[in-house]
């Protein structure tokens, strides 16, 4: 018999973590320092942060600020104590659940404790086993993790892949009617790895074809994408084909928490039916009051988004102008994609980071394929136009080196926590 601590401490690393000797405290979880916005501190030194997902700056706006002090000054962190539907109800969370659902366009709401388990509890409470599910390649890790507790049959397409979809329709359509369910179409508004847009039009277009219901993940584009930010299937013509709408609160509402959207009734069956929260504690008041000041802002100031787009447009084009490859974005995420190995890449960042004050994230292998590196730039409405500039002249710098070989001939830095230890 194996011990199952044995067996784990063995790897205990994981794929990722494996190189968390060479990597804590610098390329993984890094300590970022100081009021949360463009200009941190990082390990002693100033940067020029692009690895907030705070896209409408409104982490740090004054309002927001009071908000969130308020709300824990008049109720405490604790408020409300319990689930939901045992005793953690209030009229705030009500009221702020009809605001939502009224901005998206959608009948109803349902707060969620957090997004990442409340995607898994949806998808797990709209499916049984006999429901088949169809869903493209490059899905949130969230999705992937609900699937894996689905009982029942599910079919990947290649990603924003119309062909493809409708193949994997056929199939699904197929065996649903010999098993009697139905069938389940997932995908994304934006895409955080590559900024790209789920073709939600091609996706709604395909149901008079096909008998589905459409799930959407619109993390990335509620505050970002269409008329007032109110989301992807807005931007593209097309709420009312989206049957069930996920956001988030961590990204352009820069706070903790969730909500999914959907017919009356449908909410309803959520309330009663979504195990994570049923067995919860209630979102508490300071983030419910704060995400009610949150809303407001999102839909009395436009210049919030329109701000946000002015800096992601002069980024993107100072990086293709710059001949730098930033792949297929249709939204503020914006990756920039280079050649080379693992060393290469960390001594770049570590470059980046040290000698020119720029602080973003960097993905190599495993997360990606071997001999890939992409550095991930978010634009916020904090930067500025000047933050541009700079940004992409450091990266014309870098690059002169990556080009010229500098970094490749280096050993892979040694930047982690001196303080962290493994055995």
């Amino acid at each position: 018999m194996v011990d199952i601590f044995e067996r784990l401490e063995k790897n205990s690393g994981g794929p990722i973590g494996q190189y968390m000797q060479l990597s804590h405290g610098y390329f993984s979880f890094p300590k970022l320092e100081g009021e949360l916005g463009p200009h941190m501190n990082f390990r002693g030194k100033p940067v020029l942060n692009w690895s907030l997902n705070n896209y409408l700056g409104l982490a740090n706006h004054p309002e927001v600020r009071k908000a969130d002090a308020e709300g824990a000054a008049e109720f405490g962190m604790a408020a409300p104590m319990g689930a939901r539907m045992m005793s953690g109800q209030t009229k705030y969370h009500e009221q702020l659940e009809r605001e939502l659902a009224e901005f998206v366009g959608k009948e109803d709401a349902f707060l969620l404790n957090f997004g990442y388990q409340g995607m898994i509890s949806i998808i797990d409470c709209l499916l049984t086993p006999r429901d088949v599910v169809v869903y493209d390649a490059e899905c949130h890790a969230c999705i992937i993790d609900g699937l894996r507790m689905h009982k029942g049959k599910r079919f990947v397409y290649a990603h924003n892949n119309e062909e493809s979809l409708r193949l994997q329709l056929r199939h699904a359509t197929e065996l649903a009617e010999e098993q009697r369910g139905g069938v389940l179409v997932i995908t994304e508004g934006v895409f955080g790895m590559k900024g790209d847009l789920g073709f939600l039009d091609v996706i709604v277009n395909a149901k008079k074809d096909f008998n589905f219901r459409l799930l959407v993940d619109d993390a990335h584009g509620f505050g970002t994408m269409g008329p007032q930010g109110r989301g992807t299937a807005a931007h593209f013509g097309c709420p009312d084909g989206v049957d069930v709408l996920f956001n988030t609160f961590a990204k352009s509402m820069a706070g903790i928490g969730a909500f999914v959207c959907g017919p009356r009734w449908l909410i309803n069956l959520f309330r009663y039916n979504m195990r994570s929260q049923l067995y919860a504690k209630s979102l508490p008041m300071p983030m419910v009051i704060g995400a009610l000041k949150r809303l407001e802002l999102i839909r009395n100031h436009p210049e919030y988004q329109e701000k946000l787009w002015e800096i992601t447009r002069a980024i993107q084009k100072g990086f293709t102008d710059n001949g730098f490859e930033i792949g297929v974005t249709k939204s503020p995420v914006t990756p920039v994609y280079m050649k080379g190995g693992v060393a290469e890449g960390t001594n770049l960042i570590v470059d980046l980071r040290e000698n020119y004050g720029i602080f973003c994230s960097i993905v190599v292998y495993p997360v990606i394929p071997k001999g890939e590196i992409i550095l991930r730039i978010i634009p916020t409405a904090a930067h500025t136009l000047e933050d541009v500039e700079r940004t992409i002249e450091a990266f014309k710098a870098v690059r002169e080196k990556f080009d010229a070989g500098v970094y490749a001939s280096m050993p892979i830095p040694m930047k982690a926590d001196p303080e962290f230890k493994i055995r």
